[in-house]
């Protein structure tokens, strides 16, 4: 089975509060006489379901197009802590993961179902970060990739982004604005590619998950770092 964790960029898609709303526009339409029917698109780098490197939070940082493409591609873990409240913080993950831990490559890729019952035609001005210890655990046990449904990893508040500056550290990339909500704990394959933009911090993706059968929960699907 094949989940869609992706939301759908549309006029009416909350953003950042500030950040440059989804636009679509035709630009030619077989209905007013011509050959074909073309659209135009304006959004923000973070609009929605988006991949992200720590060029958001460093200059000297490598910039998305520049990752290893097989970081957003294969088995993942995704663990719920929409019970919680505040910042994740390691306590209530690294038992969860633990449960995962024959399947090494699942901890490469760990996404957060921070959200219980999230309403995606409004700004979340109440998500729950990610704490920068968390990071640090997963990233400790080979972490390559985190992930949440909100719509960052730090606070809507945070000026030092903490979180942001460990995944850096630790050269992980960033899933954010992901659709969780229908997505029972476990080991899926994940593909989340960003789109191949030069020199941006962040592109829009189209996420989605695929269930496994047994003999794929005990190894990788392939080698994504071929990729």
């Amino acid at each position: 089975m094949i989940y869609d964790i992706s939301q759908t960029l549309r006029a009416s898609l909350p953003v950042w509060p500030g950040d440059g709303s989804f636009e679509s526009g035709v630009t030619a339409e077989v209905a007013a006489g011509s050959s074909v029917t073309l659209h135009r698109f304006a959004m923000s780098s973070q609009s929605g379901t988006h991949a992200e490197s720590a060029r958001h939070v460093r200059d000297d940082s490598a910039s998305l197009d520049e990752l290893e493409l097989g970081v957003f591609w294969g088995l993942c873990t995704v663990v719920d802590v929409s019970a919680g409240v505040g910042p994740v913080l390691a306590s209530e993950v690294l038992p969860k993961l633990s449960a995962f831990a024959s399947v090494s490559a699942s901890l490469e890729r760990v996404l957060l179902r921070t959200f219980a019952k999230p309403n995606w035609s409004t700004w979340p001005a109440d998500f729950r970060p990610i704490a920068s210890g968390l990071i640090d655990e997963i990233a400790a046990r080979g972490g390559r990739l985190i992930g949440t449904d909100a719509p960052s990893i730090d606070p809507a508040s945070s000026k030092t982004l903490e979180a942001h500056h460990a995944a850096h550290r630790a050269r992980m990339a960033i899933l954010e604005g992901l659709v969780l909500d229908q997505i029972p704990e476990g080991v899926y394959e994940l593909v989340a590619l960003p789109l191949p933009i030069k020199a941006v911090e962040a592109t829009p993706v189209r996420a989605v998950l695929r269930t496994l059968d047994e003999s794929q929960r005990h190894g990788s699907i392939f080698d994504a770092r071929e990729l």
